[in-house]
Protein backbone atom coordinates (compact mmCIF):
# COMPACT_ATOMS: atom_id res chain seq x y z
CA UNK A 1 0.00 0.00 0.00
CA UNK A 2 1.37 3.39 -0.96
CA UNK A 3 2.11 5.68 1.99
CA UNK A 4 1.30 9.40 1.74
CA UNK A 5 1.90 12.39 4.01
CA UNK A 6 -1.26 13.24 6.00
CA UNK A 7 -0.67 16.98 5.47
CA UNK A 8 0.50 17.46 1.86
CA UNK A 9 -0.41 13.98 0.53
CA UNK A 10 2.96 13.50 -1.16
CA UNK A 11 4.16 9.94 -1.67
CA UNK A 12 6.52 8.66 1.03
CA UNK A 13 9.19 6.01 0.91
CA UNK A 14 9.13 3.21 3.45
CA UNK A 15 12.16 4.60 5.33
CA UNK A 16 11.08 8.26 5.36
CA UNK A 17 10.85 9.59 8.91
CA UNK A 18 10.01 13.07 7.56
CA UNK A 19 8.01 14.14 4.53
CA UNK A 20 10.51 15.25 1.84
CA UNK A 21 8.01 17.86 0.58
CA UNK A 22 6.72 19.66 3.70
CA UNK A 23 8.97 18.24 6.44
CA UNK A 24 6.14 16.78 8.58
CA UNK A 25 7.48 14.04 10.90
CA UNK A 26 5.99 10.62 10.14
CA UNK A 27 5.48 8.08 12.91
CA UNK A 28 3.47 4.89 12.60
CA UNK A 29 3.36 1.95 15.02
CA UNK A 30 1.77 -1.28 13.95
CA UNK A 31 -0.30 -3.10 16.51
CA UNK A 32 0.66 -6.59 17.58
CA UNK A 33 -1.66 -9.46 16.90
CA UNK A 34 -3.13 -9.45 20.41
CA UNK A 35 -3.37 -5.66 20.71
CA UNK A 36 -6.68 -3.92 21.21
CA UNK A 37 -8.46 -2.55 18.13
CA UNK A 38 -7.77 1.06 17.45
CA UNK A 39 -4.23 1.00 18.86
CA UNK A 40 -2.77 1.68 15.41
CA UNK A 41 -4.95 4.75 14.91
CA UNK A 42 -3.58 6.43 18.03
CA UNK A 43 -0.09 6.58 16.52
CA UNK A 44 -0.87 7.61 12.97
CA UNK A 45 -0.63 11.31 13.80
CA UNK A 46 2.64 13.26 13.68
CA UNK A 47 4.48 13.74 16.97
CA UNK A 48 5.13 17.44 16.28
CA UNK A 49 4.42 19.69 13.34
CA UNK A 50 7.69 21.48 12.61
CA UNK A 51 5.84 24.40 11.02
CA UNK A 52 3.83 25.17 14.17
CA UNK A 53 4.99 27.59 16.89
CA UNK A 54 4.19 27.36 20.60
CA UNK A 55 3.67 31.08 21.14
CA UNK A 56 4.03 31.33 24.92
CA UNK A 57 7.69 30.27 24.99
CA UNK A 58 8.27 31.95 21.63
CA UNK A 59 7.00 35.28 22.99
CA UNK A 60 9.20 34.97 26.06
CA UNK A 61 12.25 34.48 23.84
CA UNK A 62 11.17 37.28 21.48
CA UNK A 63 10.66 39.80 24.29
CA UNK A 64 13.95 38.88 25.96
CA UNK A 65 15.85 39.62 22.74
CA UNK A 66 13.67 42.47 21.42
CA UNK A 67 14.40 44.75 24.38
CA UNK A 68 18.21 44.93 23.95
CA UNK A 69 17.89 44.98 20.16
CA UNK A 70 15.43 47.90 20.33
CA UNK A 71 17.65 49.84 22.72
CA UNK A 72 20.76 49.31 20.58
CA UNK A 73 18.90 50.29 17.39
CA UNK A 74 17.27 53.44 18.80
CA UNK A 75 18.45 56.98 18.19
CA UNK A 76 19.98 57.33 21.66
CA UNK A 77 22.38 54.45 21.13
CA UNK A 78 25.89 55.19 19.77
CA UNK A 79 25.70 51.75 18.13
CA UNK A 80 22.47 52.44 16.22
CA UNK A 81 24.38 52.36 12.91
CA UNK A 82 24.58 48.60 13.39
CA UNK A 83 20.82 48.32 13.83
CA UNK A 84 20.47 45.80 11.01
CA UNK A 85 22.93 43.49 12.74
CA UNK A 86 21.30 43.83 16.17
CA UNK A 87 17.84 43.11 14.82
CA UNK A 88 18.86 40.16 12.67
CA UNK A 89 20.94 38.67 15.50
CA UNK A 90 18.10 39.12 18.00
CA UNK A 91 15.64 37.25 15.78
CA UNK A 92 18.14 34.47 15.09
CA UNK A 93 18.94 34.03 18.78
CA UNK A 94 15.23 34.07 19.71
CA UNK A 95 14.74 31.09 17.39
CA UNK A 96 17.69 29.29 19.00
CA UNK A 97 16.30 29.89 22.50
CA UNK A 98 12.87 28.68 21.43
CA UNK A 99 14.21 25.48 19.88
CA UNK A 100 16.37 24.74 22.92
CA UNK A 101 13.57 25.39 25.40
CA UNK A 102 10.95 23.37 23.53
CA UNK A 103 13.41 20.75 22.33
CA UNK A 104 11.78 20.04 18.97
CA UNK A 105 13.99 18.21 16.52
CA UNK A 106 13.85 21.26 14.26
CA UNK A 107 11.45 23.94 12.97
CA UNK A 108 10.78 25.11 9.45
CA UNK A 109 12.09 28.35 8.00
CA UNK A 110 8.51 29.67 7.95
CA UNK A 111 8.13 29.09 11.69
CA UNK A 112 11.48 30.81 12.29
CA UNK A 113 10.38 33.74 10.13
CA UNK A 114 7.20 34.17 12.20
CA UNK A 115 9.22 34.23 15.43
CA UNK A 116 11.57 36.74 13.78
CA UNK A 117 8.60 38.87 12.70
CA UNK A 118 7.26 39.10 16.26
CA UNK A 119 10.75 39.87 17.58
CA UNK A 120 11.20 42.55 14.93
CA UNK A 121 7.85 44.22 15.58
CA UNK A 122 8.52 44.42 19.33
CA UNK A 123 12.09 45.68 18.87
CA UNK A 124 11.14 48.18 16.15
CA UNK A 125 8.27 49.57 18.22
CA UNK A 126 10.62 50.03 21.18
CA UNK A 127 13.31 51.68 19.02
CA UNK A 128 10.76 54.00 17.37
CA UNK A 129 9.29 55.03 20.74
CA UNK A 130 12.70 55.70 22.28
CA UNK A 131 13.90 57.67 19.25
CA UNK A 132 10.75 59.79 19.15
CA UNK A 133 10.88 60.45 22.89
CA UNK A 134 14.55 61.41 22.64
CA UNK A 135 13.80 63.96 19.92
CA UNK A 136 10.96 65.42 21.99
CA UNK A 137 13.18 65.76 25.06
CA UNK A 138 15.98 67.24 23.00
CA UNK A 139 13.70 69.87 21.46
CA UNK A 140 11.46 70.88 24.35
CA UNK A 141 13.23 69.91 27.56
CA UNK A 142 16.83 70.53 26.56
CA UNK A 143 15.86 73.60 24.47
CA UNK A 144 17.84 72.49 21.39
CA UNK A 145 15.11 73.33 18.87
CA UNK A 146 17.24 75.93 17.06
CA UNK A 147 20.10 73.49 16.64
CA UNK A 148 17.81 70.77 15.29
CA UNK A 149 16.13 73.21 12.90
CA UNK A 150 19.48 74.46 11.59
CA UNK A 151 20.62 70.90 10.93
CA UNK A 152 17.42 70.14 9.08
CA UNK A 153 17.69 73.38 7.08
CA UNK A 154 21.20 72.42 5.98
CA UNK A 155 19.94 69.03 4.81
CA UNK A 156 17.04 70.57 2.88
CA UNK A 157 19.30 73.20 1.27
CA UNK A 158 21.79 70.59 0.15
CA UNK A 159 19.02 68.40 -1.26
CA UNK A 160 17.56 71.38 -3.14
CA UNK A 161 20.95 72.26 -4.65
CA UNK A 162 21.54 68.70 -5.82
CA UNK A 163 18.09 68.44 -7.36
CA UNK A 164 18.60 71.78 -9.11
CA UNK A 165 21.87 70.62 -10.66
CA UNK A 166 20.25 67.38 -11.79
CA UNK A 167 17.24 69.20 -13.29
CA UNK A 168 19.45 71.56 -15.29
CA UNK A 169 21.26 68.63 -16.88
CA UNK A 170 18.20 66.52 -17.61
CA UNK A 171 15.50 69.07 -18.58
CA UNK A 172 16.84 72.60 -19.11
CA UNK A 173 13.74 73.63 -21.09
CA UNK A 174 11.47 73.15 -18.06
CA UNK A 175 13.79 74.91 -15.64
CA UNK A 176 11.21 77.50 -14.49
CA UNK A 177 8.54 74.92 -13.79
CA UNK A 178 11.03 72.66 -12.04
CA UNK A 179 12.38 75.56 -10.01
CA UNK A 180 8.90 76.47 -8.81
CA UNK A 181 8.30 72.88 -7.77
CA UNK A 182 11.62 72.69 -5.95
CA UNK A 183 10.91 75.94 -4.10
CA UNK A 184 7.48 74.71 -3.03
CA UNK A 185 8.93 71.42 -1.81
CA UNK A 186 11.74 73.24 0.02
CA UNK A 187 9.30 75.57 1.77
CA UNK A 188 7.09 72.66 2.77
CA UNK A 189 10.01 70.65 4.13
CA UNK A 190 11.16 73.64 6.16
CA UNK A 191 7.71 74.08 7.70
CA UNK A 192 7.04 72.49 11.13
CA UNK A 193 4.59 69.99 9.63
CA UNK A 194 7.00 69.05 6.85
CA UNK A 195 9.91 68.62 9.24
CA UNK A 196 7.89 66.47 11.63
CA UNK A 197 6.40 64.42 8.80
CA UNK A 198 9.74 63.66 7.19
CA UNK A 199 11.28 62.63 10.50
CA UNK A 200 8.30 60.44 11.47
CA UNK A 201 8.04 58.73 8.09
CA UNK A 202 11.80 58.31 7.93
CA UNK A 203 11.88 56.57 11.30
CA UNK A 204 8.88 54.41 10.40
CA UNK A 205 10.45 53.36 7.10
CA UNK A 206 13.71 52.49 8.80
CA UNK A 207 11.89 50.41 11.42
CA UNK A 208 10.03 48.50 8.70
CA UNK A 209 13.38 47.72 7.11
CA UNK A 210 14.64 46.45 10.47
CA UNK A 211 11.58 44.19 10.82
CA UNK A 212 12.34 42.75 7.38
CA UNK A 213 15.84 41.90 8.57
CA UNK A 214 14.37 40.22 11.65
CA UNK A 215 12.17 38.01 9.49
CA UNK A 216 15.21 37.00 7.46
CA UNK A 217 17.29 36.38 10.58
CA UNK A 218 14.64 34.11 12.07
CA UNK A 219 14.22 32.15 8.83
CA UNK A 220 17.97 31.69 8.34
CA UNK A 221 18.43 30.59 11.95
CA UNK A 222 15.65 28.00 11.66
CA UNK A 223 17.11 26.70 8.41
CA UNK A 224 20.59 26.34 9.90
CA UNK A 225 19.20 24.54 12.94
CA UNK A 226 17.21 22.25 10.66
CA UNK A 227 20.34 21.27 8.77
CA UNK A 228 22.25 20.46 11.96
CA UNK A 229 19.47 18.74 13.90
CA UNK A 230 17.15 17.30 11.28
CA UNK A 231 17.59 13.56 10.70
CA UNK A 232 18.97 12.68 7.27
CA UNK A 233 16.47 10.99 5.04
Amino acid sequence: MEQTCPRCHQTLQADNCFCPACGLPQLLYEAEADAEPGQVERWTNAVRDASMVEWKPALRAAIALAVPAGLLSSGISPLSLFGLFWMGAAAAWAVVIYVRSQRPAWITAGAGARIGLVTGILAAWLAFSISGAALYVQRYNMHQAAELDNQWKAVVTLNNQLSEQYAQKMAPADSKKAEAMRNWLRDWMLSPWGHAGFVAFGLAGYMCFLVFFCVGGGAVSARVLARTRRPHL
